[in-house]
């Protein structure tokens, strides 16, 4: 058995956000070397007695104060020369999350913290262009496959609210009537037996999610884009 190789390991972390009708990634802006003044992903490396999830964890609060959020894993990434301070093999995680339930703010090296546009993005350090374009196509994934625009939307919200945050998050328009066919279909959400104002318009019903906490929709899968 020979020697064992110096590898280090690190978490990238992609944060999406709707703001204003407009997909936004979390990004900072590193102090340090290399790429220093850039924009990246949070990340870091993992530290001896953590797990990957708690590395994720504390970078993201350490760098841009948003904590106690959903996490889910997504893929490793190991190209030997992505990193040129040696032999780094990165896994990355996606969160979606309400914006303005954060106020950010970086800490460790980090220079700032700030919602990007994920239509406007300025060149990335390392290969986080590429773990980005990765995590929006799960996102787009994700939001049919699964509950996670929880995340996003108040407990409480009409078909309209979520059929705003779909054509966001997959970049196109949705027919209403086929929209509210499918959701309701996916048996994900249930009536609250309360009406919101929207707009002029005669008040709508509102719905909440039935399972509170990230879950995948069974045997129903890519129910909006073909």
């Amino acid at each position: 058995m020979g020697e064992i190789p110096k590898i280090s390991v690190a978490v990238d972390i992609t944060v999406f956000t709707i703001i204003n009708n407009d997909l936004k990634v979390l990004l900072i802006r590193r102090k340090n070397e290399p790429f220093r003044g850039m924009y990246a992903l949070p990340g870091g490396f993992v530290e001896l007695n953590e797990s990957l999830e708690k590395a994720a964890a504390r970078e993201l609060e350490e760098e841009t104060n948003v904590r106690g959020i959903f996490l889910k894993q997504l893929h490793a990434w190991g190209d030997v020369k992505r990193d040129p301070r040696g032999r780094v093999i990165s896994v990355s995680f996606m969160a979606l999350i309400d914006s303005d339930k954060f106020k950010l703010l970086s800490t460790s090296d980090a220079e700032a913290a700030a919602w990007i546009s994920v239509y406007e993005i300025p060149k990335l350090a390392f290969d986080h262009k590429t773990v980005l374009d990765d995590a929006l196509s799960e996102l787009r994934y994700e939001i049919q496959t699964t509950n996670i625009t929880l995340q996003l939307l108040p407990k409480e919200f009409t078909l309209t609210d979520l059929q705003r945050t779909y054509e966001v998050i997959l970049d196109t328009k949705l027919d209403k009537r086929n929209f509210r066919k499918r959701i309701k279909a996916l048996e994900i959400i249930r009536e609250t037996g309360k009406e919101k104002m929207e707009g002029a318009h005669r008040p709508a019903k509102t719905y909440i999610f039935k399972d509170q906490k990230y879950a995948p929709i069974r045997e129903k899968m890519h129910v909006f884009l073909k």
